[in-house]
């Protein structure tokens, strides 16, 4: 896999949501940069030690 995708959306409650859209990862975070951190360490957990995508991308 070269890259996997998110959907971003504002949670009702407050924060962003992130989900990816090929994979079974989904995270959340209370602003957009933290977001990006959270997506990152998500992918790695879900990923361990298999190849990594090269793009993350989140919409």
């Amino acid at each position: 896999m070269n890259e996997i995708f998110f959907l971003i959306k504002e949670a009702v409650e407050g924060g962003y949501t992130a989900h990816a859209l090929s994979e079974a990862i989904f995270t959340e975070a209370e602003t957009l940069d933290e977001l990006r951190s959270e997506i990152e360490e998500a992918v790695f957990c879900h990923f361990d030690r298999n190849p990594l995508p090269k793009i993350i991308l989140s919409t």
